[in-house]
This record gives structure tokens, sequence and C-alpha cells, in this order.
């Protein structure tokens, strides 16, 4: 099962457990957020909506809030000792998908839990 969702302006098709970035949303990193702008519901039988699915939304985990990379936009004119440096970062989220929800019914997987990092143990 698929389906197509709609984030800060673009649209990615997603299937359950996919990573993937996104523009900033509010959310706290290891919560489940529910993505509720479904625009197709692929599987067996392909729902479209219009615009819409009605009862449809996609739950996602926050991994990690973080900046993209950097983007510069100089301009310059020429002969005319005139330049322009701009440069920024996006906010971007990492999220990775848990489940395509129907229906309307409810998220119920809860967050992942986190690995717990192994001390190395000094070799005597």
């Amino acid at each position: 099962m698929f389906a197509v969702i709609k984030t800060g302006g673009k649209q990615y098709r997603v299937v359950p457990d996919d990573v993937l970035e996104v523009g900033k949303i509010e959310g706290e990193v290891g919560s489940i957020v529910q993505l509720n702008e479904v625009l197709v519901v692929g599987g067996d039988t392909p729902v479209l909506g219009v615009p819409t699915v009605a009862g449809a939304s996609v739950a996602v985990e926050v991994l990690d809030h973080k900046r993209g990379p950097k983007v510069i936009a100089f301009k310059k004119r020429r002969r005319k000792n005139s330049r322009r440096k701009r440069g920024y970062r996006d906010e971007i989220t990492v999220l990775r998908v848990s489940e395509i929800l129907t229906d309307g019914a409810k998220p119920t997987k809860g967050p992942r839990p986190k690995k717990e990092k192994v001390a190395k143990e000094a070799a005597e």
C-alpha cells in the first residue's frame, strides 16, 4: 500500500518505513504526527482524492529537525561595481512513515524505541 501526501507545497509518494526529508513541521523528536492531506491511497483498489481522500491520513514519526545545505544567491551587475551576496539554509524535518490510515482510523503504532549505545569495554 502506498499514499501520495502533500506537505510544504510538495507532493511525496510514501510507503510504510520510508524515511523522507520535508520542510519543517511542528512536533517533538520521537513523537507521532498525522499528515491529513492525502491525495491518493494506492493498493489493490486505488482511491483518488478530490482534492484529498476523505478520512485518510498518514502517521509519521519525527526523527530529527535539522538545516539543509547552504544556498548562495549571488547577483552581480557587471561594470557597475554592484554585487549582492545572500545565503540561507532551509529548516528540514526528517520523518519515518509508520503507517497509512484510512476511514478516520487512529495510529496504532507508537514511536520506535531508541537504540541504546553499547559502551566500548576497555581491553585489558
